[in-house]
């Protein structure tokens, strides 16, 4: 269940990494409200078991197989959204993640460590260029080019409204992933930039900015074996306010407001904090 309803009848919504566990509460949200929603995602078995969940609730989804850093590829999902269901009304830039090769193994560097070589040690010395690519690409590149696929419909039509995914790294970076922090700063320049770029054309831009929630891109670094939390979800917890993780559904409240008109109608720029007072907290 949605925390507020909005009425989103006769939209068509795009979701990018829909397939996945935030992204695709994003999707289900949104056809609970009335929109056509398009799941992306690269796996199309995981867009199509969305789709699947919204449809057997009675909502309009499908599945679109869509790789966001080829335009080819958008290109071809934007032909397939829009024979089904018209032009995108609204987009949501939900692709993201980070990767191993653009992540140290350790928060600090210590002198000791240079010159090491020892099976899962990376320090920032060891950092490979084409992993820090591949984030920055996945991250930027891909909020960027399904804004140019889905975008160009809103421009040409009425408008329309554009939520990318930003994180708590953007405004804080986390220890160990350089390349992700740093990638999400700048899915939150990119959002303030676009926003004033599109203000004269009737698309709004804005972006949500995570805190902490249990996915499964993250599960293996913040749950051990036996169920208990790592050091690293210790951490998280005591430097969250609220002393938890978040849920996927409480990011739905700030999805729905950003894509309401009625509700958002003059917020464009934003980078809305989702984070149990993460970003609040000095940590004394």
């Amino acid at each position: 269940m949605v925390p507020l309803k909005i009425d989103l009848k006769n939209k068509t919504a795009v979701v990018t990494g829909g397939g996945g566990v935030l992204c695709g509460a994003f999707s289900m949200a949104l056809a609970e409200c009335g929109a056509k929603v398009a799941v992306l995602d690269l796996r199309k078995e995981a867009a199509d078991k969305v789709a699947d969940a919204i449809k057997a609730a009675g909502g309009t989804a499908m599945g679109v197989a869509a790789n966001v850093l080829e335009p080819e590829s958008l290109a071809e999902a934007e032909r397939i959204v829009r024979e089904a269901y018209g032009p995108a009304d609204i987009l949501i830039n939900g692709a993201g993640g980070n990767h191993p090769k653009g992540t140290t193994s350790k928060e600090y560097l210590f002198k000791e460590d240079l010159g090491k070589t020892v099976e899962g040690l990376t320090t920032f010395y060891d950092l490979d260029p084409k992993g820090v690519e591949f984030v920055f690409n996945l991250n930027f590149l891909g909020t960027l080019l399904p804004t140019q696929a889905f975008s160009r419909g809103m421009v040409e039509g009425k408008g329309g409204v554009i939520v990318n995914v930003s994180s708590m790294n953007a405004f804080t970076p986390l220890t160990k992933i350089p390349a992700y922090s740093g990638a999400k700063a700048a899915v939150s320049n990119f959002t303030q930039w676009l926003a004033v770029h599109f203000s004269r054309v009737g698309v709004r831009v804005n972006a949500i900015a995570p805190g902490f929630f249990l996915t499964d891109q993250n599960r293996g670094l913040l749950k051990s074996d036996d169920g208990s939390w790592t050091p690293r979800a210790d951490k998280i917890l005591a430097n969250t306010p609220m002393s938890r993780f978040g849920e996927p559904e409480e990011l739905l409240g700030a999805l729905l407001f950003l894509v309401d008109e009625g509700a958002s109608s003059f917020v464009n720029g934003a980078v809305l904090p989702v984070d149990g007072g993460f970003a609040a907290y000095s940590g004394v």
